[in-house]
């Protein structure tokens, strides 16, 4: 499910989606979704560096012309990559947390793309958690397990108290 939220000091919008659709439907969809998504997240980084003061990419429709049909040709889409890599790279840094690393992003992308897109997603969404709001109306998306505190050790633990007995019916007769 994807969480709509807008840049804190804006009016533009970002959503926080799941990775597996990312890395997923655009198989199931024959890279259509692919295409779709690749604009929206060039889209969304353009937005948040103007809101930041920065140069994160000014025209996303680019961005998805060098896949297709750039990408036939081969070299375009391998600069689109590279370029929304060190966007997401950029934007990471802007907002304080750990950019994606871009040795892993080119072995993924040589291996496994669908990985790659999956890697660049849940990268964004760590950003858009901590930069934007939840839209009026609705609810926060849920903090990844990464995110959850963790258990206390058993020795810290208060002990469970078993539910009192219960007392036994009064005789009838």
């Amino acid at each position: 499910m994807a969480y709509e939220m807008k840049i804190r000091g804006t009016q533009d919008e970002v959503k926080i989606r799941s990775p597996w659709a990312a890395a997923l439907l655009p198989i199931v969809t024959l890279g259509i979704y692919h295409l779709v998504w690749w604009y929206r997240i060039n889209r969304e980084l353009r937005d948040y560096g103007k809101a930041k003061g920065y140069d994160l990419g000014q025209n996303p429709t680019n961005s998805v012309l060098a896949l297709f049909p750039g990408g036939l040709i081969v070299v375009p889409a391998l600069i689109t990559y590279w370029r929304g890599t060190k966007r997401v790279m950029g934007a990471s840094q802007l907002a304080g947390k750990e950019p994606l690393n871009g040795w892993i992003a080119i072995i993924l992308y040589l291996l496994l793309s669908p990985a790659l897109w999956a890697y660049i997603q849940v990268s964004l969404n760590d950003i858009w958690r901590q930069e934007a709001e939840a839209l009026s109306g609705q609810e926060l998306p849920p903090a990844p397990a990464s995110e959850m505190p963790p258990p206390l050790p058993a020795d810290q633990q208060q002990p469970v108290q078993p539910p009192p007995p219960a007392e036994p019916p009064p005789p009838t007769g």
